[in-house]
């Protein structure tokens, strides 16, 4: 019996046996990826206290694993497509694994920072690789459902890191929380290689590697610019980076539009279906990860939550993911992929508008609905998106639909956690001067609290200290009058203390609610705009049944004027042709003497 499955995917003339085993394996890689940087939330204030990070060190400690995973997944996913797509996953668990046992054992900030980096290079690999093989693994027919499934896991994964984090930290140090991915990595590397078919482009040229490059470039500096602008302030490094990324993008699109075989085709984004799709993807992982950012950090410093706390009661906008995504099998083939993803935005909208309602009195009880509606929203709207945009791209391209896929989605969780960080931050320190009014906090403390609400509450703790010390010398003191003044100078420091903790937790509260109201904002913005890209439900079955037209058969298309998009879909489909009959044309070329004859050559046998 064969341990190591050999047999390319591309070569079987029947759908894999296995492929609902080979799709727990890409679901558990994408399980610990996205879990790495939702587990970082909890686990950071140990973090800080042992390692004596700045705020600084932290948000890079945070999102020194965002930029490379962002930036790498284009040019990754199409060397996945050319070389190996289980190779490029196997490697990226590989990468990723070493990256999280150097987190474990590093010292420093910079150690941590690094390591967290390559864990990024890592997740840059796996990402797009899990979907390109699902899409390749997986008939048509069956498609939009193991779709359904990856999709219900990254909901999942949002809600487990917290959990897991915090049932690790009652025990152990931070350094657990890096050590846990090391098991599940292993796991998956030999579940990759027995159950997951090998797989890639069974005709692919040379990769555009100048493309590649710019791409990295452009979408580096463009989160790097999203996360050191509104955390650190515009100075020379996010405005150098936002030019950089200004530019970069130019160049890159001018780049793809001359190259004949492009790492993306950027034409994509002008049909509708597709921008649509990508748009929709981006704005919800803005509202999602943007909403985690502020809620995790309610429930642990205003409602006192520990971080296993914490993490239990995110829960319900897990299980909701799994249900949402249900739903879409049923209501997309009958009401097309337009109604389902408005739908999901809409209630997506909802629950951050039901948000805008906390305030210093709301308890986890008033954050249940709005979790459990964010939850569903992200199951109805993501499984068609991710759909139709990969099924937007032909055989040969799968690992950089994935890539499109995946860099919408972080992209838009940056720009959730700088744009809604931000408005939170700002409106906390506002909230705060306000309630503060009047007292006699003196400035370097006011300072200090505005920084955050664990600031905040810390400032708080520290009055109370004072307090507290006061009391014992008035104990203490054996000269009555002294022994009085003390006493009434440490009832006024606890009721000083009493009242900055209020004045913390309702500021933190308002500006939750300030917050949601923005993201609110944003969304139902967005939400417009994604229903007027989306076509109309799919005329056929086939479309319909999966909410993606096929690679290869011209099928009947959605909205707009008649017959307007599926001749802007038939002049793609025939470019695609073209493209790849000049591509057959050059290789028969190139295999001169004694190489296949011309216009017989079998595409090559695809290999791990």
């Amino acid at each position: 019996m064969r341990l190591v499955m050999n047999e390319p995917v591309e070569g079987m003339d029947r759908p894999y046996a296995k492929r609902w085993w080979a799709l727990l394996v890409l679901c558990l890689s994408l399980l610990i990826i996205v879990m790495a940087n939702t587990a970082l939330t909890v686990a950071a204030p140990d973090m800080t206290e042992d390692l004596g990070l700045s705020s600084a060190d932290l948000q890079w400690v945070i999102d020194g694993y965002t930029v490379p995973y962002a930036a790498l997944m284009l040019l990754l996913g199409a060397i996945g497509d050319k070389y190996s797509r289980r190779g490029a996953l196997v490697l990226g668990l590989v990468v990723f694994g070493g990256g999280a046992i150097a987190g474990s054992l590093v010292g420093s900030s910079t150690g941590v920072i690094a390591a967290r980096a390559v864990m990024g290079v890592g997740a840059a690999l796996i990402m797009p690789a899990t979907l390109s093989l699902l899409a390749a693994t997986f008939p048509r027919a069956e498609r939009a459902k193991a779709i359904v499934l990856w999709t219900a896991t990254a909901g999942l994964a949002i809600a487990a890191g917290p959990l897991v984090a915090g049932a690790l930290l009652e025990r152990h140090g931070w350094s657990s929380t890096f050590l846990i991915n090391v098991p599940i990595a292993a796991l998956a590397i030999v579940g990759a290689l027995v159950l997951v078919p090998p797989s890639r482009a069974a005709h692919h040229n040379r990769i555009d590697y100048v493309g590649g490059l710019l791409s990295v470039v452009w979408i580096g500096s463009l989160v790097f610019m999203i996360i050191e602008g509104p955390h650190f302030g515009w100075g020379v490094k996010a405005v150098t980076a936002a030019v950089v990324a200004g530019a970069g993008l130019v160049l890159f699109v001018l780049w793809e539009l001359r190259h004949p075989r492009p790492v993306i085709d950027v034409r994509r984004f002008g049909n509708r279906r597709f921008a649509g799709s990508n748009l929709a993807v981006a704005l919800f992982f803005l509202a999602v990860f943007g909403a985690f950012y502020y809620l995790t950090q309610h429930l642990q410093f205003v409602l006192g939550y520990d971080a296993l706390d914490t993490g239990v009661r995110m829960l319900p906008l897990a299980g909701a993911v799994f249900v949402g995504s249900a739903l879409t099998g049923y209501l997309t083939p009958r009401v097309g992929m337009k109604f389902t993803v408005t739908a999901g935005m809409v209630g997506g909208t909802a629950a951050l508008a039901l948000l805008t309602r906390v305030d210093a009195s709301s308890a986890y009880g008033d954050l249940v609905l709005p979790l459990v509606m964010l939850g569903l929203a992200i199951g109805l709207a993501l499984s068609p998106c991710t759909d139709a945009i990969m099924g937007a791209f032909p055989e040969a391209e799968l690992g950089v639909g994935g890539a499109v896929n995946d860099t919408s989605l972080e992209l838009g969780g940056s720009l959730g956690i700088a744009i809604l960080g931000s408005v939170l931050a700002s409106s906390y320190s506002s909230h705060l001067a306000d309630a503060t009014a009047g007292s006699k906090l003196p400035a370097g403390a006011l300072t200090t609290a505005q920084d955050s609400v664990g600031a905040g509450y810390a400032v708080a703790r520290g009055i109370g200290d004072k307090a507290r010390a006061l009391g014992e010398q008035a104990a203490q003191s054996a000269n009555a009058e002294q022994a009085a003044q003390l006493k009434a100078q440490a009832g006024q420091l606890a009721s000083g203390a009493r009242q900055m903790a209020d004045a913390v937790g309702s500021s933190f509260s308002d500006a939750v609610a300030h917050t949601s109201l923005v993201g609110a904002v944003i969304l139902g913005v967005g939400t417009v705009l994604v229903a007027v890209l989306l076509p109309r439900k799919a005329r056929t079955e086939g479309e319909a049944e999966t909410g993606s037209r096929s690679d290869d058969v011209a099928e009947g298309e959605q909205g707009g004027p008649p017959g307007a998009e599926a001749a802007e879909d038939g002049d793609v489909r025939a470019d695609e042709r073209a493209d790849d009959r000049a591509d057959d044309r050059a290789d028969e070329r190139a295999e001169g003497p004694g190489g296949e004859p011309s216009g017989t050559a079998a595409p090559r046998a695809a290999v791990s």
